[in-house]
C-alpha cells in the first residue's frame, strides 16, 4: 500500500443545492493538503452522486468538473433511487478508477478531518476503516434513544454491525471489489460491508449539526431504514412469531381443559368481555405475524425480480478505469 495510492471521496447528493458549494470548497481544501503531505496520489477525486435531485444539484456539480476536472467528478442517476443505492454507484463508479474509497455524506455532520486518521489506518495494512461516532450529544433524545435502540436491536438480533457507525467509511480496491459481489436488492450497506471480511478497524469523530438545508431522513424514512435493516440480515422476528404462536396455543389447551372443567364442576358463566377480549388479541397477534412474513416474502419477491439497483445516466470524469 503505497503512498501514491488514488483516492475517490463518494459523496450521495438528494436536495442538496444548499450545502454543495461548502461542501465542494472543504473537501477540495481536504484532497489538496492529502496529496501535499504524500497520503495520496495527484489522481485522487471528489465524486459527488446525484440521486436524482430536481434541484440544482446536479447542475453544480457539473460546474465544478467543468472549473475543476482534476479534483470534481460526477455521476448522475436516471432517477431518485435512495442514499444507499446511491452510495453504491458511486462505489461502482470508483472501484476502478480508486485505490481507497471514502464514503460520506453531503450535509458536513461527518468530520472531514477523519480522514486523515482513516488513511494512517489504511495505510497500516487496513482495508476497512469504520467511522464511529464518539459521543451524541447533539442529537436529541428522542433520536439518541430511537438511534441507540436500533443498533442494540440489530446486536441482538445477531447482526454483524458497528455500533453508532453510519456510512462515514474507507475501504480498499479489493473490500470493494468482494462488496461488488452482493448482489441483493435490499440494500443495507452497514449490515453488508462487515461481511466482506479483510482487515478492519475505527476511527472516531464527532458529528456537528447539518450546515444547511433540510434532513433526508425524516421519522417515517428512519423507520422503513430500520425494517429494511433488520429484515434483510435476520430471521429472528419470523422465530419470535413461531414461539409466539407456540405459546399462544399452549395458553388455548390450558384454558380448554379449565373451561371443561368449569363446565362439569357446574361453575361456568358466559363471560363477554374476556371472550372478546381473546378475539381481539388473536386477532392482533395473528395479523401481526402475517405483518412480519409478508416484509419478507416482499423482500423475496424484490430479489427475484432482479431490477438494476439504479441505473447511471451520465459520469463526469477526467480519470480512467484502472487495471487491477
Amino acid at each position: 500500500m503505497g503512498n501514491a495510492d488514488t483516492l475517490y471521496i463518494v459523496v450521495p447528493c438528494y436536495k442538496e443545492q444548499e450545502v454543495l458549494p461548502e461542501t465542494s470548497r472543504r473537501l477540495k481544501e481536504k484532497l489538496k493538503s492529502l496529496i501535499e503531505k504524500g497520503k495520496i496520489g495527484a489522481g485522487s477525486r471528489i465524486l459527488f452522486v446525484n440521486d436524482g435531485s430536481k434541484d440544482e444539484t446536479w447542475p453544480i456539480i457539473s460546474r465544478l468538473h467543468e472549473r475543476e476536472p482534476d479534483v470534481f467528478s460526477g455521476v448522475n442517476l436516471s432517477r431518485n433511487r435512495g442514499h444507499q443505492n446511491a452510495l453504491l454507484a458511486g462505489l461502482s463508479t470508483a472501484v476502478t478508477r480508486a485505490d481507497i474509497v471514502i464514503s460520506m455524506d453531503a450535509d458536513l455532520q461527518d468530520d472531514i478531518n477523519a480522514v486523515d486518521a482513516m488513511i494512517d489506518a489504511y495505510h497500516n495494512g487496513f482495508d476497512v476503516v469504520y467511522g464511529v461516532r464518539s459521543k451524541r450529544e447533539s442529537d436529541t433524545f428522542f433520536k439518541r434513544f430511537t438511534a441507540e435502540g436500533f443498533y442494540k436491536i440489530m446486536q441482538a438480533l445477531g447482526v454483524d454491525i458497528v455500533f453508532n457507525h453510519a456510512d462515514y467509511r474507507l475501504m480498499s480496491r479489493r473490500a470493494l471489489e468482494a462488496l461488488m459481489e452482493f448482489g441483493e436488492v435490499n440494500l443495507f450497506l452497514r449490515g453488508i460491508v462487515p461481511q466482506v471480511g479483510f482487515p478492519s478497524t475505527t476511527v472516531t469523530y464527532e458529528r456537528a449539526e447539518r450546515f444547511a438545508g433540510e434532513s433526508k431522513y425524516p421519522l417515517k424514512k428512519m423507520i422503513a431504514f430500520a425494517a429494511d435493516g433488520i429484515t434483510s440480515f435476520s430471521v429472528k422476528p419470523i422465530r419470535l412469531v413461531l414461539f409466539a404462536g407456540i405459546f399462544i396455543f399452549l395458553c388455548s389447551l390450558i384454558m380448554f381443559i379449565y373451561a371443561v372443567i368449569t363446565k362439569f364442576a357446574g361453575r361456568s358463566t358466559s363471560g363477554w368481555s374476556s371472550l372478546m377480549a381473546s378475539i381481539w388479541m388473536l386477532g392482533g397477534i395473528q395479523l401481526l405475524a402475517l405483518g412480519i412474513v409478508g416484509e419478507y416474502i416482499g423482500k423475496i419477491y424484490n430479489e427475484t425480480k432482479r431490477r438494476p439497483r439504479f441505473i447511471i445516466e451520465s459520469v463526469l470524469d477526467s480519470n480512467g478505469e484502472k487495471n487491477g
